[in-house]
Order: C-alpha cells, then structure tokens, then sequence
C-alpha cells in the first residue's frame, strides 16, 4: 500500500489494528499529517474527524464508555495535545482505555522559539498509565525494534490490570507529506496472556465467615458498566437476611431487592435508625460516589470495617474506616463471596429492616412530588418517569445527576455520568461519542451551563437522529442556589449562579436540530410527546423553570425530611 514514509506512523497503525483499536477520533493539523495518512488508509480503522481538540477527547471518551474498546486520539503538536487533559482525567478515573497520540516537533527544535514547540512527552504524565517518545527517525541500530516493543508495551497496558488512557507521543520531520510503498501488518506483535484470577476456595470461605449473619453487611455500588454476572452475583447476596445491596444511579445495576435511591432514603432517616443500621461491614465496588449523604453518613460511624473491591491505582480509602483492599475483579469476587455464604443460615432483621426504611422513604418522595409546584424536581420526576426503556441516558453534573440520584431510574436501559473527576466540561460531547456506537437512542439531561461549556460538540458531523439533548434551563450554575457553601452568599448571583446567554432555539436551527420546548407541567408533558417520536433529526428539548424556586424545592426536599 501506499502511505507516508514515517515508518514509525505505520507501525503504530499496524499494532492499534493487532491490539484492537477500531476508531479513531482525529483533528485536523500539519504536523500530524503523516499520522493521518498512516492511520485514515488503512481499511480496519474507522477515523472520525473532530475539529476541537477538547471536545474529540470528550467523544472518544463516550465511544470507550459505551464499547467497551480501547479508542484512538491523534492531534497534532503544540497546544493541541493539552486540551486532551480534562477529558484523559476523566479516563484515568473511570478506567477507560484511551489511547493519545500526539505529533510532535523533532526534539531539537524545543524551545528554540519556532511554531508550536513546547514539552508534550510527560505533559498528560499524571493521568495515564503508560506513556512514550518516538523519534523522527528510526535510521539507527535497532530503530524499529525500539518502535515495536515501546508502541506494543504502551498498547498493552492500556487494555490490561487496572485499565486506563496512555500516551504516545511521536516526533515528526519536514517532508510531512512524503509516500512510500509500505507492507501493512508487518510489525511484531507483542501480545499477553492474563489469567483470570479467582480467590481459593479457602480465602473465599475465610472472608465468608467473617461477615456472616449476624453481622450486618452494606454493599455500595458507585458508577459501573452494566454487567449482568456482577447484578447475578449481587442479586443472589440480596437475598441473604443480613446483607443489603445499595445502588446510585449509574451504577447500572438492577432489582427489586435492592435500595436504588440511596439520598432519598437516607436523608429521611433518623439518627437512631441511623445508628441501628449501621453496619459492621461496608463492601465498595464501581467508581466514585455520587451520594454526599452516605459518604457523611459511613465516616460519621464508629467501629466499621470497609472491604474496597477492584483493581485500583492507589489506595481508595473515602469513608476513613478501610480494612482490607481486595485487588481483583468485582464479579468475580462477588460470585465467590456468595457462594461462600451459602452455608451460613442464621437469621437477622437487617434487609428487612432495610427495606421497610427504604419503602416509606419512597412513598414520602412520592407524596413531595405529587404536591411540588412546577421546578426542577416536578420536570425531572416527569423526564425519568417517561424515558423510553432502551435509551441510554447521560447526565451532565451538578443538579441533573443529583436529580437522578432521587428518582427511580431503575428501568433505564444504562445511565451515565462523568463522575471520575466531575467535571461539567465535556458531557455532551461524552454522550455525542456513545451514540455512536449505541444503536438505540442516546439522551443526555444537561442543564444550561454545562450545556454552553461543550456546545462545541453540536456542530460536530457525528450527530445524528439517535441523539437527543434535554436542556434544564434554570438561569445558570443551579447547583450554586443549592449546596451550603454558596447559597447564602451575598455574591451568589454575582459570582456563582451568574446566569447565562444560551440562544437554544437559534442554535438547533443553525445545528440542524429539531427544537421543543417547556414552560409548565402541561407543556413539558406535549413538548416530551413530541421529542420522543421525533426521528428524522437530532432534537433539543429546553426545559424552563424559576432557578429560586427549584432551589427552594430541592432544599425543602432535604429538610422536610
């Protein structure tokens, strides 16, 4: 075939086809031009083109969400490569396995003042795994032997152990547009074998025993890919009379036994029934927890050990009481934890007790919401409530996954939040970049500031019918109106929820969007009708409510309780 003449760019392609890289996500630039060509001809890599470098991240990051693949990002040099940040520590925290390749000037052009000269080969150090340098050229001894095995060993730590982003940076020099006849697939593959680890028999049985009824036993499930061996195994533990099973919303993970709206319960608890459901064991698997509530909750107790399930980069210790860290995958341990406690029968009360709290705080929340005037909160419990059952849903951060948080998104096909470092920069484009490899509709809920941080991703030629958007237009920064350390501030208005100029009615008309929009519960119910059956084009739903008022009822919410 006929490609560029970096070598290096063609074996990079080769061994992202080898180490099953499908697609790529690509902005356009002139130093990274051979990479384009390496990687665009060749017929297994499907390239997307996104002409912001900050939003293509955000995209990759959605296609590694929802595939389950590692995903390609190629820029070119200079600033370029730094915009990749925000959405690589997302990556990093939520496992997925980014793969960044950076052009770059031949080193000894660094800082000698010429274009688009700066340090990129440790400039993502901090959040990715692996990370690389290539020269220019490969015309010394052993120049493609070093390529291969630097380019495998990145590659095969990104898919394997704690997975996550890495990065290779590769130096390039002028002529960028120089062709040459190139025998694809003709690098040395470097591959591994990892064999599934599972706990003996006699570990299993010896952590058995040690939280066996009596003992009362919380699981907290924080963000997780569906994953039905896992809500098996889970399942299967929910039915033993001393564990109880909590899930939040983007855990995605599903049962009638389980308490899946963990602040509307615990906010509606008292201190003694706190304190008589405290556990002596809490087991935590998934990601970062959403619920302000039982992270407070868990390090306000006394005498509580804390089992932590994964495979980590650190030591995750978020509720101060960590006792055993448990270095494996989650299903698996699972599996085993509950087949160990099979043989243990002894009753007790607790997911009884668990689940009569849970059923009152839900009729509570049900009665709250049936007399909420027109909010925030009234407008959500109508959205989750009429989702169609195969979506997958998005949530941007701030409110929109509070929200959910209280809401019974159980029957939701999968929900999503960038909850690895929380950030509101880049949720659309995140959602934009599962849609593509979802084949049913993908819907973010996002409110108005996240919404103006990423509109960028709206003209991006990926967009298609199957992605839809709800707007909560509250005036701007409404989580700001809400948690204690800025509501009552004199400056809120000012410096916090400072309110916004989001044109959403003339930007899905220049995006090629079908626009709806709701002012009341009796709009907001046509207006969904609509959205929801609308399907030859993408479509934007702007949701309007007073942000003091949404405030007041979010607060009130709390504090009736």
């Amino acid at each position: 075939m006929e490609t560029t003449d970096k070598i290096s760019c063609n074996i990079l392609a080769d061994l992202l086809i080898a180490h099953g890289v499908n697609q790529i996500v690509m902005s356009p630039g002139s130093r990274n031009t051979p990479l384009i060509i390496a990687l665009s001809r060749r017929e297994n890599l499907k390239c997307h083109v996104v002409i912001d470098e900050r939003s293509a991240a955000f995209i990759a990051l959605g296609m590694g969400i929802q595939s389950g693949k590692p995903v390609g990002l190629v820029c070119t040099s200079g600033t370029a490569l730094l915009n990749y940040a925000p959405a690589i520590a997302e990556a990093f925290y939520r496992q997925i396995p980014l793969v960044v390749i950076s052009a770059d000037r031949p080193q000894e052009w660094i800082d000698q003042d010429d274009s688009q000269t700066l340090w990129q080969q440790d400039a993502l150090a901090p959040y990715v795994k692996r990370s690389c340098d290539l020269n220019a050229h490969l015309d010394f001894p052993n120049g493609k032997w070093v390529c291969d095995r630097l380019i495998n060993d990145v590659l095969i730590e990104a898919v394997n152990g704690r997975k996550g982003p890495v990065h290779i940076n590769i130096r390039l020099d002028a002529p960028l547009n120089k062709m040459i006849k190139y025998d694809a697939d003709s690098s040395r593959i470097i591959r591994m074998v990892h064999p599934k680890d599972e706990l003996t028999t006699i570990e299993a049985r010896e952590l058995g025993n040690q939280i066996a009824s009596p003992r009362k036993v919380l699981i907290i499930v924080g963000f997780h890919q569906p994953d039905e061996q896992l809500n098996r195994a889970l399942g299967k533990l929910a039915k033993l009379s001393n564990v109880v099973i909590m899930t939040e919303t983007i855990a995605n993970m599903h049962s009638p036994a389980f308490i899946s709206r963990i602040d509307a319960t615990l906010c509606r608890m008292t201190e003694m029934e706190k304190q008589v459901l405290k556990p002596d064991v809490v087991i935590t698997l998934g990601g970062a927890l959403v619920s302000r509530y039982v992270k407070e909750w868990i390090r306000s107790l006394e005498n509580v050990e804390h089992w932590h399930v994964g495979i980590c980069h650190t030591t995750v210790d978020c509720f101060k009481h960590l006792s055993l860290r448990i270095e494996m995958n989650a299903k698996i341990f699972m599996r085993q934890l509950a087949s160990a406690l099979q043989i243990h029968k002894a009753y007790s009360t607790y997911s009884d007790d668990w689940k009569t709290i849970y059923n009152r705080a839900i009729n509570l929340h049900n009665k709250y919401i049936s007399n909420a005037p027109w909010s925030d909160m009234s407008a959500f419990a109508t959205i989750i409530s009429q989702i169609p059952s195969k979506w997958n849903v998005h949530f941007s951060n701030g409110t929109p996954i509070r929200y959910a948080q209280l809401m019974d998104c159980t029957k939701l096909h999968r929900c999503e939040c960038n909850r690895g470092v929380s950030g509101i920069d880049g949720c659309t484009s995140t959602a934009l970049g599962s849609s593509v490899d979802y084949n049913n509709t993908t819907l973010l809920i996002t409110g108005d500031m996240s919404c103006q941080y990423d509109v960028a991703a709206l003209s991006s030629k990926l967009i298609t019918p199957k992605f839809k958007i709800i707007v909560m237009c509250n005036g701007g920064g409404g989580i700001f109106r809400f948690i204690g350390s800025t509501s009552d501030l004199p400056e809120l208005e000012e410096y916090f929820a400072v309110g916004i100029n989001l044109p959403l009615k003339e930007l899905a008309k220049g995006y090629g969007f079908e626009y709806f929009e709701a002012t009341s519960q009796e709009s907001l119910d046509d207006a969904l009708h609509k959205f929801k059956i609308c399907n030859n084009a993408p479509a934007i739903l702007a949701v309007y409510t007073n942000p003091e008022l949404s405030a007041t009822v979010l607060k009130q919410y709390f504090q009736q309780c």
